[in-house]
Parts: structure tokens; sequence; C-alpha cells
């Protein structure tokens, strides 16, 4: 990746590494409470609600070539059953580990004169940016690789019922009787047969019936 954008030290998601220096060896731990960002899961499957708490451990270790991250992250995620479609608490913990190196070192950890000038490392490569790192994409990656592709209230939730959509967990004798569809279709015509004696009870006679009678008089 290439370098990042102008930090903003009052993100809470964004740390600062001056504290730790670049002494080799140097270790620092921290512990941070933030508020989650938008859309941060899954989106329209599951994920952490915007603004909710998320707390951090942190481990910066200085190191030739920059600040290696290591840390946990904890959130309660929500979402919805797959199965059921009943809503979904999910108490997260996800983990991460990154090296932010410093714009003027190679992999080597060497000074060098023009950084950025090798793209194609850069490109894969996170930076620090006057001592500052921003933890949200790191951290965006982790919770999704954490995050069930498909949650459920419970392993063995048996859904909803594909006739009424009843939800079978709440009524596991849940059924409906089933009908032969050869049968459904005589019961169809014996109600088209019913149907046309009914009409002839009804007083509407036969016209053959009616000349008859006008003969008669």
């Amino acid at each position: 990746m290439a370098a990042n954008a102008r930090l903003d030290h009052r993100n809470p998601l964004v740390f600062d590494t001056h504290e730790l220096g670049r002494r080799p060896g140097a270790l620092q731990r921290l512990t941070r409470t933030v508020p989650a960002p938008r859309d941060f899961g899954i989106q329209g499957v599951i994920g952490v609600p915007d603004g909710a708490p998320v707390e951090l451990e942190l481990r910066l270790e200085s190191v030739m070539e920059g600040v290696l991250v290591t840390g946990t992250a904890r959130a309660t995620a929500q979402g919805e059953c797959v199965r059921c479609l009943e809503p979904v608490g999910l108490e997260l913990e996800a983990e991460f580990q990154e090296m932010f190196s410093y714009p003027d070192a190679d992999d080597r950890g060497r000074v060098i004169a023009e950084p950025g000038d090798d793209v194609e490392d850069d490109e894969d490569r996170l930076f620090l940016e006057d001592g500052l790192f921003d933890l949200e994409p790191l951290l965006r990656d982790a919770v999704v690789l954490a995050l069930p592709m498909q949650p459920v209230c419970q392993e063995d939730c048996p859904g909803l019922c594909s006739e009424c959509g009843a939800r079978l967990a709440d009524d596991p004798d849940h059924h409906h009787d089933a009908v032969d569809i050869r049968w459904a279709a005589l019961q169809g015509l014996a109600d088209t047969m019913t149907g046309g004696e009914k009409d002839e009870m009804s007083g509407d006679a036969p016209r053959s019936a009616r000349v008859d009678e006008k003969q008669e008089k």
C-alpha cells in the first residue's frame, strides 16, 4: 500500500509511536476502547453497530524497519440468523499483526534516499506517517475474517416452514398435511360437476322443456 494520506491524531484509531522511539527492541503496550466505525463487518450479514465499543489491546514493538503491531479486538457483533431470520448477537474476538514501515527505510531497515521509488514493494506495505499509523484498515480485515459468513442463532436451528414461514424452533411438531396433486385435480373436477348440478336445480330448465311448455299452451 502506498504511504497513508494525512492522518489525524484525533482519530481514535490513529496511534502515535513517538513515545516508543526507534530503538530496536523497544516495547509499548496499549489498551483503548474506541467507537466502531461505520460498516464494520460483513455488510448486510453481520457486523459491529456503528459507534458500539470496541476494546483494543495492542503491543507495539520497534524493529529495524518499522513498528510491529500485534493486537486483539473485542466487540459484540449483531446480525440475523440465515435460517430463521431471528436477531443474532455474537461476542467477537479478532487478532491481528502487521508491520508499519518507516518511510525512509527499506525492508532491511536501511535508510534509503528516495522512499517510495520501488512502487511494487510499496503497494504491499503499510507506512508510518510522522510517527502515526492508522489501525482501521487492518482492524477491518481482521474483523471480517473473524465473523461467520452465515450466522445462525444456534447450530441446530431448523429454520422456517417452507409453506407458511413459521419458525420451526418454536413449534417442533409443526407440519402440514401433504396433498397428492392427483387427488387435488380430481377434487377440482368433482367441484366443477357439483356446481353444474346446482345450476340445474336452481330452476334454469333446459331450452327444450320451455319450448314444450309453449306448444301446450
